[in-house]
């Protein structure tokens, strides 16, 4: 869906992005990371052109971006922001409508789909003609997510957009974000310097420092086969949770114990589920829980399940 062949990117005497290439997929959730001043941003703002690259070339859909109307370009791609970006004499219902108005959308489906993305994103119809100034900081950030998802464009772009919130709110934002149908379907690049909020999100992560890709693969691969010293000191700070939150139940499949004795009364669980989810659902040590995994059936406890994680890192 997206390709960035050696973009580079410098502001007088300052390289920000130095030579970098990188491919999204499509439907995929790509995250940028790395700490402050690394180009990250700059490197979101390149893919609509909000910045220009001093070099290479960017393409979408096999497309050079360069030989698309900039504003073309910027109508065709979701963009939300940390601070919301909100318009503050319109109202809710005129911030979501904005970029379908210009696609001279009608009035009925306008409003069929502005009615749509606030019931998705828990904002209640009393909010429709409310002023972005009478919302808290979390309804601002949910209307945000909405204007961006709009138009239902295929990439969404998004820069620290749960960053301005306190812990709380974003953590139940950022997860009625995730759970829609959009954020599934959509190709998304997305900007943070939040390590856990990477883990959470991306399908695969593009590690940078000092305006280079340091590293890609997917959250798992980034912590247990990293490229060099920068990558795993990274990530040590909080490696156990990442790495609870980066194994699924399929990918110690073979570690865990074969055949299940008795499946009455047996919570059973996906084998999706991450190793960190699964710990969410013991109460007790001793108890157990059912996993299926393409037809078969096997039983876990805490003790089984520890042990074949700690069997999956040894052997990776």
């Amino acid at each position: 869906m997206i390709e960035a062949r050696n973009i580079s990117k410098k502001f007088k005497q300052q390289t920000a992005v130095d030579a970098i290439s990188f491919t999204v997929n499509e439907s995929e959730n790509f995250v940028l990371l790395g700490t402050s001043g690394c180009g990250k941003t700059t490197t979101l703002k390149m893919i609509n052109r909000l910045i220009e690259p001093t070099d290479g070339e960017i393409f979408i859909n096999q497309k050079n971006i360069r030989d698309e109307n900039a504003e073309t370009l910027r109508r065709s791609i979701g963009y939300a922001l940390q601070n919301t970006g909100l318009f503050p004499h319109y109202t809710v219902a005129e911030n979501i409508a904005v970029v379908p108005k210009l696609f001279k959308w009608s009035k009925e489906k306008i409003r069929s789909r502005v009615e749509e993305l606030m019931s998705k994103l828990h904002l209640s119809k009393e909010y429709y003609n409310t002023y972005p100034n009478e919302l808290s900081g979390g309804q601002q950030q949910r209307v945000g997510l909405a204007r961006a998802l709009a138009a239902d464009a295929a990439i969404l772009l998004m820069d620290e957009p749960f960053g301005a919130l306190d812990p709380i709110t974003r953590t139940h934002v950022r997860n009625d974000f995730k759970n829609l149908e959009e954020f599934k379907k959509k190709t998304i690049v997305l900007v943070t310097h939040d390590v856990q909020e990477a883990f959470d999100l991306a399908d695969r992560i593009c590690l940078m420092d000092k305006g280079k890709i340091i590293q890609v693969g997917t959250p798992a691969t980034l912590l247990f086969k990293p490229a060099n010293e920068f990558v795993q000191q990274f990530f040590n700070e909080q490696r156990l949770q990442l790495e609870y939150k980066s194994v699924t139940l399929k990918m110690i499949w073979n570690f865990l114990n074969d055949g299940v004795d008795d499946k009455s009364l047996l919570k059973e669980i996906t084998s999706g589920k991450n190793i960190w989810q699964v710990l969410e659902n013991f109460s007790l040590n001793d108890e157990a829980m059912l996993v299926r995994n393409n037809g078969v059936t096997k039983k876990i406890n805490y003790a089984s399940l520890m042990k074949a994680f700690n069997d999956y890192k040894r052997a990776n």
